[in-house]
């Protein structure tokens, strides 16, 4: 039987996953604010589940990784109600802070091959997108190609984690 806090963290990767896209899509700058929000503590949530449950296996980089996302998720959040150019420097640090925790958590072979691969690419994307807010360019966290491109392959990262944990103790 899964445990109570592995149907919580798949919670909160589903919900944001499914809110921080729904975000980046709208129009409304409210309703983006109020879906990266929701999205935002239902990331950090599942990361904090995460963090504890692959401590307690005794994967420490992989634990140290999702602590580190986590981190990241919470940069993001605190940018959120700034509105988007406002939140630029929250936000590279934050999406800076992911790229570190992807790294991290794809690093070892606790997860499929296909969900590292996802986060390496979403990690590699933000990365750039972080060096290019940092060398100037006028990136918002809604700009296309970069970053918008690295969140699909967020999303099906968080997918493999979600599956992950769901198939869990069947």
């Amino acid at each position: 039987m899964r445990s109570t806090s592995d149907n919580v963290a798949a919670i909160g990767l589903a919900i944001g996953g499914a809110l921080g896209m729904a975000g980046t899509f709208v129009a409304s700058d409210a309703l983006r604010e109020t879906l990266w929000t929701i999205d935002g503590v239902g990331v950090v949530v599942a990361a904090a589940l995460l963090t504890m449950k692959y401590q307690r296996l005794g994967n420490d980089l992989v634990a140290a990784g999702f602590l580190t996302f986590l981190a990241g998720e919470s940069l993001l959040l605190a940018g959120n109600a700034a509105g988007l150019q406002a939140s630029v420097p929250s936000y590279a640090g934050g999406i800076a802070l992911w790229a570190a925790g992807l790294v991290m958590v794809s690093a070892q072979a606790s997860f499929a091959l296909w969900m590292r691969l996802t986060g390496l690419i979403a990690a590699a994307l933000f990365a750039v997108s972080v060096l290019m807010i940092l060398w100037g360019a006028p990136l918002l966290p809604t700009s296309a190609p970069l970053p918008a491109l690295g969140y699909p392959f967020l999303v099906l990262t968080f997918i493999g984690w979600i599956w992950t944990l769901l198939k869990a103790e069947r």
